[in-house]
């Protein structure tokens, strides 16, 4: 239906684009009721009661209430009847994020917060799910945000949501419309689920081949190979064997040691950034050993590392990463690590990546403990057969993680 005095040639000629013949353009404001913010949005968050729903409560199609603010019973009694949401009701959010729209569902009992529009169809042949739907395609978003106004937080006005125009189809086509979308956005969550449990698998699996790389257990021993005792008595004469638990079957030729019997550390003091002033046009980045790794990048031409490769090790979380190009450090919460002659660098970095202690993160652990940790060595020619296979396998699933 149209409001009197709507204008045909706005509906039927000069539209934005063409739909089926059964299909008509019409106002929001004609197909439903549209009630603006309620006077008790600004109660405060009592911690329990009803819940009030803002802004960042309201998602793509449904309300999202975790951690929500709520309201008292005595706040929630004192509501305008009119704007009580009720099932099937659509709240759209004129800002912070503008566009968004979520439908009431069965025992969804909230009150509307500032910013919040209450859209409820004017009768029985609009499908709520379908208007939501319609609410948050490109065209609608489009529509209504390019009219919003404000440059520090997008704000969609009453003036622009009342004439926006809808196509809308027959009842039965809504319908049917509604059910091939979830049908589709069930396959697309299934193929997401997919996604994620396959991208769980490969991080699980890069594990398993490191596990396996440090026992002994992936490539084949040559009994050509030097033993490894060899090798570490050459780093240190006096060298003795660890005696493990976790190492008592080792492979042929293989010894054990202690982190510290072939890792130097430097504490990173001559190369910390002067300034966290940073930008990416400049050359030299600045690293942490955590998640974050790099976090920015310096112009700074002083106290730059460069006895590459290294590892750079979290003195506090255990996290380590292999570096191989220049860089500067954040702070003094790290150690700078290099290897013996005669063992590999990577060897030792996949040893560590697979290897946390995990306790007081405000201590500090290379010197205390980590050090102290037994590492299984391998003959030197098989360290590098063991970091060929890891690479090639590794480059593998990233060929397969980047194609999901």
């Amino acid at each position: 239906s149209k409001k009197s005095g709507s204008s045909d040639t706005l509906h039927y000629e000069n539209v934005p684009f063409e739909v089926p013949s059964s299909w008509v353009w019409c106002r929001l404001e004609d197909i439903t009721v549209l009630i603006e913010d309620c006077p008790h949005t600004t109660a405060k968050d009592e911690g329990k009661g009803y819940p009030l729903v803002r802004t960042p409560n309201i998602g793509e199609g449904q309300l999202l209430l975790d951690g929500v603010h709520r309201v008292s019973k005595e706040v929630y009694d004192k509501r305008n009847v009119r704007a009580v949401p009720q099932v099937d009701d659509i709240i759209y959010a004129r800002e912070a994020p503008a566009g968004n729209v979520a439908v009431i569902r069965e025992n969804e009992q909230v009150c509307l917060g500032q910013r919040t529009v209450l859209i409820r169809p004017m009768n029985t042949l609009i499908d709520s799910v379908w208007l939501t739907y319609a609410m948050l395609t490109p065209y609608s978003r489009n529509h209504l945000i390019s009219k919003a106004t404000g440059s520090t937080v997008t704000h969609v006005n009453m003036a622009s949501i009342r004439p926006f125009d809808l196509p809308l189809p027959p009842l039965s086509e809504q319908h049917r419309i509604v059910a091939e979308i979830k049908r589709w956005f069930a396959l697309i969550d299934q193929i997401e689920q997919g996604k994620a449990d396959l991208q769980t698998i490969i991080k699980q699996t890069k594990s398993k081949i490191l596990d396996l790389a440090i026992h002994g257990k992936l490539v084949p021993q040559d009994p050509n190979d030097e033993p490894a005792i060899e090798l570490l008595k050459r780093i240190n004469p006096d060298f003795t064997p660890c005696d493990n638990e976790h190492y008592q079957n080792l492979s042929k030729g293989w010894a054990t040691c202690r982190l510290e019997d072939i890792v130097d550390y430097e504490q990173p003091t001559a190369y910390i950034v002067n300034s966290t002033s940073y930008n990416d046009t400049y050359p030299i980045p600045v690293l942490t050993a955590g998640k974050s790794f790099i976090i920015g990048h310096t112009n700074e031409v002083e106290g730059i590392y460069s006895n590459l490769p290294c590892i750079i090790f979290d003195d506090f979380t255990t996290d380590s990463k292999l570096v191989e190009f220049s860089f500067k450090v954040k702070s003094s919460a790290m150690k700078i690590l290099q290897v013996k002659k005669g063992i590999e660098i990577d060897f030792v970095a996949m040893f560590m990546s697979i290897t946390r202690l995990i306790g007081d993160t405000h201590k500090r652990y290379w010197i205390s403990e980590y050090s102290k940790l037994v590492i299984p060595v391998p003959p030197h020619a098989e360290q590098k057969r063991i970091i060929d296979a890891v690479y090639k396998a590794f480059t593998k699933l990233d060929t397969i993680m980047e194609s999901l």
